[in-house]
């Protein structure tokens, strides 16, 4: 979600203030060459810090998919190990949550285990029921003993009234408010432009939930079976995608809220036992991948851009606002163009009509081209989610889109290996039963209307 649904006013102020204060910046050049096996073997982390060789490669060989003619599960590994940033880490146990109430749930559940501390990190926090919800769970920890810290976008949060935050401040509650609107508040310089699109809650540093979906209403239903039958357009079910993750990596995910929090100079936190010893939980390689505009790049968008350049036979991406960059764009049609079968999940409809008419401008580019486009009906597509050769699988905040790779603080997970794998194209495969799919002949017919609304919305798509 780029914006809250209201306070348009503020939205339109927030838009022209970042054209005209702040300077551009650009994509690194991901060179597909940098993909390579590593020259040592591969070498994982555990519970306990870096496993042996022997041990890593037992892990590993239980991953790989049995019977290809190529080792697609060892390509994808040289990617993570090529790129630099956090480790792969190994026993860790990673669900998948579909759409709000799941979500929800387990974000309940996890606050009501929580007995030493609260970290939790989004971009929508509103004041409505559900918003009133988390306050007084967060609120009921607090006064039981167990350390709240909270990290909440300023841009996201425009429409929550001050008392809301002012009730959980009084309680106790850490704050603080990413980026502030107003610069007086400003704690660490004022860069209104870049924001926090992290979704993360971090229970006692043992559980991580994180994903895309945000604090708010909207969430309240869920997007298949048939209760969306007939549902009326302004009331569609919001469809999104998180993780329930447990196990070594959920220390890594710690060390970028606590970051944020430093960087945003939050003030020191309230002693408590942030990075506990972990134990292994499941059999998961997953990696943990956070970006921020304070960066030299995204290590998201380089870790993107190589798994597509390595795709051997499958390329499936669900993404809520798709306004791809040249490289994005160059290496799905390369993949096309050796074999890869590439198929995206888009939305039939939008809460950024800008975003939304800027990714339909290449549309007929992608069609032209082999990608298979699916418009996901009776719901409002929210999710940010990919998996690649049936092996390398992400899912978390970042949309592909410029603002997602440039702009904002995100949160990926990449997990490896096929049974995850098989989770994602189960739900990538839900998600195209529920959606409709694209032909360019169809395309090519599409309103004069269409085209003038996508020629406005790829002029502003940098900055959207």
């Amino acid at each position: 979600m780029n914006l809250p649904s209201s306070g348009t006013v503020a939205r339109v102020l927030v838009a022209l203030y970042s054209m005209l204060l702040l300077a551009c910046s650009s994509l690194p050049r991901i060179n597909p060459d940098m993909v390579h096996s590593p020259a040592a073997p591969v070498q994982l982390d555990g519970a306990h810090g870096p496993l042996s060789e022997s041990r890593s490669q037992a892990i590993l060989d239980r991953l790989k998919v049995s019977g290809m003619q190529t080792n697609i599960f060892d390509l994808h590994l040289a990617i993570e190990e090529a790129l630099v940033g956090s480790p792969l880490t190994a026993g860790n146990k990673v669900d998948l949550l579909q759409d709000g109430p799941e979500t929800y749930a387990a974000m309940f559940a996890a606050i009501e285990s929580a007995r030493d501390h609260i970290n939790m990190e989004t971009y929508i926090l509103e004041g409505d029921e559900v918003g009133q919800r988390f306050a007084d769970a967060l609120i009921a920890k607090q006064r039981s003993g167990v350390q709240v810290n909270l990290i909440y976008d300023s841009v996201g949060t425009l429409a929550t009234p001050p008392a809301f935050f002012t009730r959980l401040r009084e309680s106790g509650i850490r704050l603080v408010e990413f980026n502030p609107v107003n610069p007086l508040t400003a704690r660490s310089g004022w860069q209104l432009n870049q924001r926090d699109h992290r979704k993360l809650l971090i229970v006692d540093g043992r559980i991580a939930i994180l994903g895309g979906v945000n604090i708010s209403g909207v969430y309240s239903s869920g997007s298949f079976g048939s209760s969306r039958q007939g549902r009326p357009r302004r009331d569609l079910p919001w469809r999104d995608t998180d993780l329930r993750i447990e196990g070594p990596v959920v220390a890594d995910l710690q060390k970028l809220f606590i970051t944020t929090w430093d960087r945003q100079k939050g003030g020191e936190l309230v002693p408590r036992h942030y990075f506990p010893p972990l134990e292994r939980k499941g059999n998961d390689v997953v990696r943990a991948i956070g970006s921020s505009p304070d960066e030299p790049y995204s290590q998201i968008y380089a870790t993107l851009i190589s798994a597509l350049h390595s795709a051997q036979s499958e390329i499936w991406l669900t993404s809520a606002y798709f306004v791809p960059d040249p490289q994005l764009l160059d290496a799905l049609k390369a993949a096309v163009a050796r074999g890869v079968d590439v198929r995206l999940v888009v939305p039939s409809s939008t809460d950024s009509w800008l975003v939304f008419h800027a990714g339909r401008a290449y549309y007929r580019e992608l069609l032209e081209s082999g990608v298979r486009l699916f418009e996901r009906r009776d719901a409002l597509l929210h999710v940010k989610a990919g998996v690649i050769d049936g092996v390398w699988s992400t899912v978390g905040s970042t949309n592909l889109d410029w603002r997602s790779f440039l702009h904002n603080q995100e949160v990926n997970v990449v997990v490896l290996g096929a049974e995850f794998g098989g989770r994602m194209r189960k739900a990538f495969l839900e998600d195209v039963d529920g959606s409709e799919e694209l032909t360019l002949e169809a395309w090519q017919r599409r309103p004069v209307r269409a085209r003038i609304s996508e020629r406005i919305g790829r002029a502003w798509e940098y900055w959207l």
